[in-house]
């Protein structure tokens, strides 16, 4: 991507990072999820709600042998909690392959997100 810096627009950006993202091949994608991390539960979530996703994410890692990542930007914050422990409990079931097919999807709509907040930073 940087190879091809200047971007003329916002869009054109979040493009080339879509593209780039489908190019990942299987140790690209190994090398993104090993700096993955599970999202960070809110403030005020009750201890058995940290028991919770501490475990599913335990069995979620043992399986699959990278961090659970899941996009959380189009949740409302007083709903993330519920759609992580969700995601982590219904990706559970699937073949590992078919997993990092899901994985890869979510780790490139993160990217996306974290680069446009990025910016937005920056412009601000």
């Amino acid at each position: 991507m940087a190879d091809h810096r200047p971007y003329p627009t916002l869009d054109a950006l979040l493009a080339a990072c879509d593209e780039a993202a489908y190019d990942l091949g299987p140790d690209d994608l190994t090398e993104a999820l090993a700096t993955e991390s599970l999202p960070a539960l809110p403030q005020d979530a009750y201890g058995a709600a940290h028991m919770a996703l501490n475990a599913a994410h335990a069995a979620y890692e043992a399986r699959f042998g990278h961090a659970f990542v899941i996009c959380l930007s189009a949740v409302p914050p007083g709903e993330s909690l519920d759609h992580v422990l969700t995601g982590i409990r219904s990706r559970l079931t699937n073949d590992p392959e078919d997993e990092r097919v899901v994985a890869a999807e979510e780790l490139r709509r993160l990217a996306k997100e974290r680069l446009a907040r990025l910016l937005q930073g920056i412009a601000a």
